[in-house]
């Protein structure tokens, strides 16, 4: 397995796969190629198909800035070597000198055809979860101290940036108000949700709503273009902040500790990642906010000091109860359904941790058992269900 910083990335939403994979290809291609005076982007699959929606093609003439040229969304093409795929050109007084075959992969990370440098190295020995546990049960490791042996210390400094990060896009987005941009005229609900006591509020109410109001203040914010941390994507990054935001407010947990879990939920997302996908285009919203969601009980778990037993059933309880969900976004933008979604799989990341407290020791479902049961039922959806916005929620507001 890579690092797990490869899963945590700071970046400007509101998707991994199209606007940071897409900006990430653009800045390396410059980078190869500075002196070209022209270029053209071309989209195919999934990046076609919501590129505009999800504002791909604002972020790459941003990246090309004053060099002419342009960005084309072709919906036909066939056989692509991954749902999120775009070829860049780059031409020099008009003639071509350069062309990229791009796969956005999730996660902001890219892969260039041909080109064996821009994977990152394998930094863990272990493949999948069983092997993990077996490891850590045998060294007497917690999760996060996994983690740190094989990343070393410094994993502990990027780690602390990205709660820092994490934390200024919740305060942003409780703070902020109005209609997001893209022509649904979606307000913003954070804020609101923040205020909204009610003096008869029991105690359960109230952390559902505060839950809610954290996981809404970075959905939001990523639908704003502003910077979020992928939790493992833009699309899913609302989940684990706002379950560690609660959590830390309401117990006084120290950022160490905090940092500790993210770590801990890193190692689980990295296990999807490496084992499944935690593409949208590639295996539906069960890749996205149903890695997130397990990753935000895992990190509970690691908060509650819980036996690794205990974290992986909590686990595979979150994501085993995503299996299937489907990624339609109404006109391909990262808002409806996706913000609420959020909230909802935070909620559920807690009810997770709570179960597996009582029942881990009866469960029969491993956590490798559903990450690739996920996988395969994400290959068996239809590809409209597959962040293409043609089918599902998307087709029946499109229809209404």
């Amino acid at each position: 397995m890579k690092s797990i910083t490869q899963l945590y990335r700071c970046g400007i939403g509101p998707s991994s796969s199209h606007t940071m994979g897409p900006a990430n290809a653009c800045k390396l291609f410059l980078a190869e190629y500075p002196d070209i005076d022209g270029y053209r982007a071309v989209l195919y699959g999934s990046l076609a198909k919501t590129g505009k929606g999800h504002m791909t093609d604002r972020v790459i003439e941003r990246c090309f800035g004053e060099i002419s040229g342009g960005v084309e969304f072709d919906t036909d093409k066939k056989d692509l070597p991954h749902p999120n795929t775009m070829d860049i050109i780059g031409y020099r007084r008009g003639e071509e000198i350069a062309r990229w075959r791009v796969t956005s992969v999730g996660g902001g990370a890219i892969k260039i055809k041909g080109r064996k440098h821009t994977d990152p190295p394998e930094v863990y020995p272990h493949k999948n979860f069983a092997e993990i546990s077996a490891y850590c049960k045998a060294e007497g490791l917690r999760l996060c101290e996994y983690a740190e042996r094989f990343e070393g210390a410094e994993l502990r400094t990027y780690i602390s940036h990205v709660w820092e990060v994490m934390q200024r896009s919740i305060e942003r987005g409780l703070s902020a108000d109005g209609v997001l941009a893209g022509g649904l005229e979606v307000k913003r609900k954070a804020k609101t949700l923040y205020g909204d006591n009610d003096v008869f509020e029991d105690s359960m109410t109230r952390e559902n709503r505060l839950v809610c109001a954290f996981a809404f203040a970075v959905s939001e914010e990523n639908a704003s273009c502003g910077e979020i941390v992928t939790a493992p994507t833009c699309g899913a990054a609302g989940v684990l902040p706002a379950v560690l935001y609660y959590f830390k407010r309401r117990y006084k947990l120290t950022d160490a500790r905090i940092i500790d879990a993210i770590e801990a939920a890193g190692v689980i997302g990295n296990v999807v990642k490496t084992n499944a996908s935690i593409s949208g285009a590639e295996c539906g919203c069960q890749a996205e906010v149903g890695t997130a969601c397990s990753m935000a009980a895992a990190a509970l778990g690691e908060l509650k000091k819980m036996e690794i037993d205990q974290i992986e059933y909590a686990a595979e309880v979150a994501l085993e109860h995503h299996l299937g969900l489907t990624c339609d976004p109404i006109n391909g933008l990262v808002q409806i359904p996706c913000i609420e979604r959020n909230a909802v799989a935070a909620m559920r990341a807690i009810n997770a941790v709570s179960l597996a407290g009582f029942l881990t020791y009866s469960r029969k479902i491993s956590f490798d058992m559903v990450v690739a049961t996920m996988y395969r039922t994400g290959k068996d959806l239809s590809k409209i269900y597959r962040e293409t916005a043609e089918g599902g929620l998307a087709k029946a507001y499109k229809n209404n």
